[in-house]
């Protein structure tokens, strides 16, 4: 290789290195009016999609009043059916033992010429209603089978307005979700430093409590629902962020009681919530089911027994601020 060729390859291999190095830095963040612009964005789609959710609720409730008439005409039409089907094998029965007028028998033999002419009548009125009967029947069975169609179609119409009801609700719902995660971030912790440390607070406000636990307190509350209450503040001095204002309770019973499925998910949620916000809102550490995440190790760890539901943090997730 020439000096120079080769010089070039090393320029070349240098700016290369340095372009891979710019392309590795982080996206800076965005901005406050880029989030806004974001969300203004995601509101509007999210205002097309609840339209369509309400429109798809419309559909299924008139999919399902309609099913039901449906049903109603079905039942109607089959108890009709049953009921001629039961008088026609009564007809055949009687017609096959003799019970009805033997029409043969009627025709011959010595007869009085009125009596015959009053048979015959007779005979051929049986004809007429027996004909009469049939085709009752034949159009009672016809439409029968039409109320069975129609329920059919009915059924199978409401089960695509329930398909298409679910979808449009995930859709909806999911819009939602990515428009608190947008708020979400909308929020910085108040006293952060440029290098990702935060400024000590004084508690203040009737709560007595900081403001930053207050901003994480009032996004949980926002995001979340806590029926069994918060706990914040304690005056009992016991080694904790309770009495300095920076920890708060989200409790999911009542009473020390073990809460149910459906509350511990909720405290789950709670707490991947505060792991996945921790270090722009100024999380210091979490507890929840005998298990501590902190900020610093980025891990959840199992803690030692204390000998309760509640000492335990099964009935709660425990959140403390810097």
């Amino acid at each position: 290789m020439r000096p120079r060729t080769w010089w070039r390859g090393v320029v070349a291999a240098v700016l290369t290195a340095g372009l891979l190095v710019t392309d590795a830095r982080a996206a800076p963040k965005p901005t406050v009016k880029q989030l806004k612009k974001e969300l203004a964005a995601l509101r509007k789609e999210s205002d097309r999609l609840i339209t369509d959710y309400y429109n798809s609720r419309i559909a299924h409730q008139k999919a399902d009043k309609t099913e039901k008439a449906a049903r109603a005409r079905l039942a109607a039409a089959q108890e009709l059916f049953d009921q001629h089907s039961t008088e026609l094998r009564a007809m055949a029965v009687a017609q096959y033992t003799g019970s009805e007028p033997n029409q043969v028998a009627m025709m011959t033999g010595r007869q009085d010429p009125a009596t015959l002419l009053g048979r015959m009548a007779l005979v051929d009125h049986l004809v007429t209603l027996q004909d009469a009967t049939l085709r009752d029947f034949a159009k009672i069975r016809d439409d029968r089978q039409r109320a069975q169609d129609e329920a059919a179609a009915r059924a199978g119409e409401l089960e695509r307005t329930v398909g298409e009801l679910e979808e449009r609700k995930k859709k909806a719902e999911g819009q939602i979700e990515r428009i608190r995660d947008k708020i979400d971030q909308l929020y910085k912790a108040p006293g952060l430093r440029p290098d990702g440390t935060f400024v000590p607070q004084l508690p203040q406000g009737p709560d007595h409590i900081t403001p930053r636990m207050a901003l994480v307190k009032q996004l949980i509350q926002e995001r979340f629902d806590v029926p069994y209450g918060i706990g914040c503040y304690r005056a009992i001095q016991d080694g904790g962020e309770h009495p300095l204002g920076r920890a708060c309770d989200f409790m999911l019973s009542r009473g020390g009681a073990m809460p149910s499925a459906a509350e511990l998910r909720r405290g789950e949620e709670i707490a991947g919530w505060a792991v996945e916000n921790a270090k722009r809102l100024g999380i210091m550490y979490i507890i929840y089911r005998q298990r501590i995440w902190h900020v610093r190790t980025g891990a959840w760890r199992t803690m030692s027994d204390r000998g309760g539901t509640t000492a335990n943090h099964y009935d709660h997730p425990h959140l403390s601020v810097y």
